[in-house]
């Protein structure tokens, strides 16, 4: 059932059977499972990686909402006997396949969530590439502001690997704040070896005093477009960062430009988790520039500008 749900484009997914590879361009099998992703770039980003170092790649959307424990696994055993090199997961499920795989990564283990999955000798391996994609992608925002206090809103699947990536850029503060306090409570609890890791009770208090601000929630992602940040509250002495890049320009990011903030969109995040998971999936590395020029591409035919 699942292999037939894979490729016959029910349910939602976006699915077209590649034609066999030639012998001299060979096929790389990857895709995306979550819910809402038929916005998702992925596709031109790791298709794009695959042309430019000689595959020919097929990234399957694989859009199943509300899945539960055994339809996860039943959708991963599909991946693993399909011939897949891997998939990426995102939202709502970056949390809830870390029990379903063989293996974790050390950064996946440590922080309990897991983004790319790779398929190696049978066994489903996973990592999280958000984190180091982000960290690459902030890095000169939090060294221009001498890693002063950083504001995180959300403790989510994406909000973990925020969470992670700042603390290993040496951020004085990280101050986490959430709707369930109990999820900031056990990512703060996770990242306890970091000094200055804190959870706030509002969005006003983690931002008093901050230098930086990082959405890590999927407010403001369409259709949705609302803020997680009351704008009153940003100002030219903040960067803010917003993990989303559907829309590229947030409620959040065009408020705070407004407001004269620093202003980073998903974009970067996107294209180095992308250029993260292709090489783990690949072994090899594609050029960042064919990433991003896919990607761009995605969005200005989306939006009529990058």
């Amino acid at each position: 059932m699942v292999v037939a749900y894979l490729t016959s484009g029910e349910s939602g997914s976006v699915a077209t059977t590649p034609a066999p590879a030639t012998a001299s361009e060979p096929h790389v099998l990857t895709g995306l499972i979550g819910a809402p992703i038929k916005h998702s770039a992925s596709p031109a980003m790791h298709e794009a990686a695959a042309a430019a170092v000689g595959l020919r790649g097929h990234y399957q959307l694989i859009e199943v909402a509300g899945a539960d424990r055994a339809q996860l696994r039943g959708l991963l055993d599909g991946v693993r006997q399909m011939g897949f090199a891997g998939v990426n997961v995102t939202y709502p499920y970056k949390e809830a396949v870390v029990e379903l795989l063989d293996e974790l990564a050390p950064e996946a283990q440590a922080m309990r969530a897991v983004n790319t999955v790779v398929v190696r000798d049978n066994r489903l391996i996973g990592h999280n590439t958000d984190t180091t994609g982000f960290a690459r992608a902030v890095a000169p925002l939090v060294e221009s502001s001498s890693r002063g206090p950083v504001a995180l809103v959300g403790a989510g699947g994406v909000g973990k690997a925020i969470a992670f990536a700042l603390a290993s850029l040496g951020v004085h503060e990280l101050r986490i704040v959430d709707a369930d306090r109990a999820k900031a409570e056990m990512l703060a609890a996770l990242l306890r070896d970091h000094p200055g890791v804190s959870v706030a009770d509002t969005v006003e208090a983690a931002l008093h005093g901050a230098v930086g601000l990082v959405n890590g929630t999927p407010v403001g992602m369409l259709p949705n477009r609302d803020s997680p940040v009351p704008e009153a509250l940003l100002h030219d002495g903040l960067w803010v960062a917003d993990a989303i890049y559907s829309p590229l320009w947030t409620p959040l990011l065009t408020a705070a430009k407004a407001r004269g903030a620093q202003v980073m969109t998903g974009r970067e995040l996107a294209i180095h988790q992308a250029a993260d998971g292709f090489k783990l999936f690949t072994g090899r590395t594609a050029p960042i520039e064919a990433i991003a020029m896919a990607f761009d591409g995605v969005m200005a035919k989306r939006y009529g500008s990058a």
